[in-house]
């Protein structure tokens, strides 16, 4: 017996990211439904062999027994809409930034803590991209060594903006002027990710520093993160400075990233191998090298955490999520 699904959002980069995605995993859908702005009702979107039509998403959107909802379509809707359609017995899986710090909704990345989808009332939240591949080269660090402090430096895609981000660089190469960016993302790089905050952070490194705290039950977890755009399509990388609070051999290290779930390493100096964007790209796992002893600290490392932000820093994560409702 199958579920009737829902994707909200369903025209826009990661909307579409979600169709491929629920294709290739192949999940036992019996009604599939596609929601979106008003702007793109009637177009038509092609999913497993079939067409569906866009549906402009309103309140009685979730009254025919939806058992899963999908939404990529912006805080200020899954505010309105995920608690309707949570109301109506559908559980939302969400990707914008509306519930991630919400006591009451768990936030999840399926490798890291999946335990935590048991207390969720209708509405879970997918965390930020950055954020995302960052937990799950961590996880497996702080169960054996526990983490003392992280030090987060990001080398984010374009896309990780939307359309609009992908444009301007594509734009930019021939001259066109930005229209999403504050400055030109082509042949630069932008050390300004979201808003800037009071305490001159921008909402996009505190977003890391919650999330993380959050989805590791380390409340009290000392990081600091610094996020740049950088002129890439797809893929996010993060120089990751870790330090812990146990001693440990680099074995162990390469031991039990190579042991964990989701993660491949690719490290091999004398062969110029480490994760690079470009090999990331519409791939799920996350890639990590340039694994490091930190000689400045007592027991520290680098790392360098490579993963395609549409696939496993968005929709791959919420079809796993999904996944895991379903088993």
């Amino acid at each position: 017996m199958g579920i009737k699904l829902a994707v909200v959002g369903a025209t826009g980069m990661v909307g579409r990211k979600f169709l491929e995605v629920l294709e290739e995993r192949n999940l036992p859908i019996d009604k599939f439904y596609v929601f979106a702005s008003a702007k793109s009702k009637g177009s038509v979107l092609k999913f497993q062999g079939k067409e569906y039509e866009v549906e402009e998403l309103k309140e009685d959107s979730f009254d025919r027994g939806i058992d899963i909802a999908l939404f990529s379509a912006g805080a200020s809707t899954s505010l309105k809409f995920a608690k309707i359609a949570a109301s109506k017995g559908c559980v939302v899986i969400d990707n914008s930034s509306a519930w991630r710090m919400d006591d009451t909704v768990p936030l999840i990345v399926p490798e890291v803590n999946p335990e935590d989808i048991k207390w969720h009332n209708g509405i879970i939240a997918n965390p930020n991209c950055s954020t995302i591949q960052a937990v799950v080269a961590l996880k497996p660090l702080d169960d054996r060594f526990e983490i003392k402090r992280i030090v987060y430096s990001t080398y984010q895609a374009v896309s990780g903006a939307g359309m609009g981000g992908y444009d301007d660089l594509l734009n930019g190469v021939k001259g066109i002027p930005q229209k999403k960016f504050p400055h030109p993302i082509a042949y630069n790089v932008l050390p300004h990710i979201d808003v800037f905050l009071e305490n001159g952070y921008t909402k996009e490194e505190m977003k890391m520093i919650n999330e993380t705290r959050k989805i590791m039950h380390r409340p009290d977890l000392k990081i600091t993160a610094t996020t740049v755009r950088v002129p890439v399509f797809y893929g996010h990388s993060e120089s990751i400075n870790v330090e812990f609070n146990r001693t440990f051999e680099m074995s162990q290290i390469f031991d039990a990233l190579k042991n964990a779930p989701g993660i491949v390493l690719e490290d091999n100096p004398s062969m110029n191998k480490y994760p690079m964007p470009i090999n990331a790209e519409n791939k799920d796992e996350v890639f990590v090298g340039r694994i490091r002893r930190d000689e400045s600290v007592d027991n520290g490392i680098n790392m360098w955490v490579v993963a395609d932000n549409i696939r496993k820093g968005a929709a791959t994560n919420a079809v796993q999520i999904a996944q895991l409702l379903i088993k």
